[in-house]
């Protein structure tokens, strides 16, 4: 395993079943350019784990989305274990999170902190902090609450 991976595992989170796309998908889960890592979008659900679905303000609370958002984190944290390794992030750059919010609903950033909050978990003060932009949304793909990409530089 990695350090970063063993920094998680000490604070009791394992990364998720990692599922990779179907041959032929006409896209990426991540794309290194130089030396940025680009992640296309992960939401919370991964096959044989419980799904998370619906829309915050109506069907999840903020803290239910939280959660929704730390899982979807850790979804990216287990594509970049499994693409390039942990362990050759050297800076997290910029994360977007998107929110299906119910009419009304205006706490994203509330609830994308917890998306933030295991990156800082996996990465540290240092490495972990990034720039960040949490937006609502009226429809996430699949019914999920909240979806995520990241970019970060890597290590040569």
């Amino acid at each position: 395993m990695t350090r970063v991976a063993d920094r998680l595992r000490d604070q009791g989170i394992d990364l998720l079943p990692y599922t990779p796309l179907p041959p032929g998908a006409p896209r990426l889960k991540t794309l290194v350019v130089s030396n940025m890592l680009f992640v296309s979008g992960h939401g919370p659900n991964t096959p044989g784990v419980a799904s998370i679905l619906g829309k915050v303000g109506r069907d999840l609370d903020v803290t239910q989305a939280r959660l929704a958002a730390a899982r979807a984190a850790l979804n990216i944290l287990t594509t970049i274990e499994h693409e390039v390794g942990l362990d050759r992030v050297l800076q997290l750059v910029k994360v977007l999170g998107m929110v299906s919010s119910a009419e009304g609903f205006t706490e994203q950033p509330a609830v994308i902190d917890g998306a933030s909050d295991m990156f800082l978990a996996a990465f540290g003060d240092q490495a972990g902090l990034h720039t960040r932009s949490a937006v609502g949304l009226a429809e996430l793909p699949g019914g999920m609450p909240v979806e995520l990409e990241l970019q970060a530089v890597l290590r040569s």
